[in-house]
């Protein structure tokens, strides 16, 4: 019995001695690898960044798109213009009757001054809220054609960033080795000018 009790404990050493060498071999393994996907990774991991006010200033697409939206404003301005414009008119019609004016008039005049200020800052409201909206289609539909490019452009880059800088922005140094601005702006642009 004691010879058993004794080659077993034996026999559980050997085992533990193996699992030690077994454990510590594989995790010199597992650091060896790590540390070489941390050489290769760091070696791969490349960013670009663009200038955010270089290409506003000089893609097609947002220069239409400016184009378009004070084509718009300025429209909803006159429109709104000529609307007070007649408000006004009217305005001066019933000041020029003055104390002529029946008492029934006066509270019909008052009541027509103030469907015409509810008639005017309804529209107001509305082609403000027009132009809005066509605005932040025209900031999203720009955003998407960017983010379009630039993952076209960086499949045969291979950045693991792009950037979009602007002087408002967190970022206090760039190195222009790094600016993609000029290649974004010729592909956006051939891409636009083909579209139209």
């Amino acid at each position: 019995m004691k010879s058993i009790s004794t080659i077993l404990s034996i026999l559980s050493l050997l085992l533990i001695g193996v699992l030690f060498y077994l454990l510590f071999k594989h995790t010199d393994e597992l650091k060896q690898i790590s540390a070489r996907e941390k050489k290769t990774s760091a070696n791969d991991f490349r960013i670009a960044y663009f200038d955010m006010d270089t290409l506003y200033a000089h893609y097609a697409y947002y220069k239409d798109a400016q184009a378009e939206a004070k084509t718009k404003e300025n429209e909803m301005n006159a429109e709104l213009s000529d609307m007070e414009k007649k408000y006004q008119k009217k305005i001066v019609e019933w000041q020029k009757k003055g104390n002529t004016m029946t008492p029934a008039e006066n509270e019909q005049a008052q009541q027509e001054y103030s469907l015409m200020q509810q008639t005017f800052q309804n529209r107001k409201e509305a082609l403000q809220q027009e132009l809005f909206k066509s605005t932040e289609e025209k900031r999203n539909s720009l955003r998407k054609l960017i983010e379009d490019y630039v993952k076209e452009y960086n499949k045969q880059r291979n950045y693991s960033f792009i950037f979009a800088y602007d002087p408002s922005s967190f970022i206090y140094y760039r190195d222009t080795v790094y600016n993609i601005t000029s290649d974004l702006l010729d592909g956006l642009n051939q891409a636009y000018k083909s579209k139209h």
